[in-house]
């Protein structure tokens, strides 16, 4: 994919090092000369050091071929200018961080795919794994869900149980749904009669107030 890439800032330096390193055409748009330097160092793409809010810098960076625009500056008004140039030239992908919620709307409506405060996902991340040490990872759905993943151990109340059996007995909390199993480099897709082992992988829906006794079913944690 030819990649748009403004600011190169903690968030949009972790996004070129991903976007570069699976192989995309990218090109990264940076006011500081000192950040623009620094990735045109270490990668292997095209840095502008201009105003992503001007039509030349973006002509420049040949918006028209771009298949997406990922506007990661820490300033709402300065995202919001970079995707409404970008609608302009008829970019088929928008994506940007949000930073102050009051902002939520302009984005929606100029059709943005949203990543929303930043700061706070991680956060969320940080407290989660202090929290739940053997949680490998989880997406918070909303304000209300999330999916988790993390490894079944050999004390946990749910190695040697059948997901059905589980959820009758109660060891498997309700607003708790094992959505995918990998076992051996397998992904599986869980059924009533699928028995949980220690080792498994699994990823879980689950809601916030029965989000720990979760973690305990499959960890042992409390």
């Amino acid at each position: 994919m030819y990649l748009i890439i403004v600011g190169a800032g903690s968030i949009g330096s972790n996004l070129i090092d991903l976007a570069v390193g699976d192989g995309n055409n990218v090109v990264v748009i940076e006011n500081d000369e000192e950040r623009a330097n620094a990735i045109s160092a270490e990668y292997d793409c095209l840095v502008l050091n201009a105003d992503a809010t001007n039509h030349g810098t973006l002509r420049d960076a040949e918006i028209d071929r771009a298949d997406a625009v990922i506007s990661t500056t820490d300033i709402d008004a300065v995202n919001i200018m970079v995707m409404l140039l970008a609608q302009e030239h008829d970019v088929p992908n928008l994506v940007s961080v949000v930073h102050d919620p009051e902002n939520l709307p302009v984005f929606e409506k100029i059709g943005v795919s949203m990543i929303e405060n930043p700061q706070r996902l991680i956060a969320d991340h940080l407290y989660h794994s202090v929290r739940y040490p053997n949680v490998s990872d989880f997406v918070e759905l909303d304000e209300e869900t999330e999916l988790v993943e993390l490894t079944v151990t050999v004390n946990a109340p749910m190695s040697g149980q059948r997901l059905s059996a589980a959820r009758e007995t109660g060891i498997l909390p309700e607003g708790c749904l094992v959505v995918a199993l990998e076992r051996d480099g397998e992904i599986r897709a869980p059924r009533g009669e699928t028995t949980i082992h220690a080792g498994d992988q699994v990823t879980v829906f689950t809601d916030d107030t029965a989000l720990s006794d979760a973690v305990a079913a499959f960890t042992g944690d409390q």
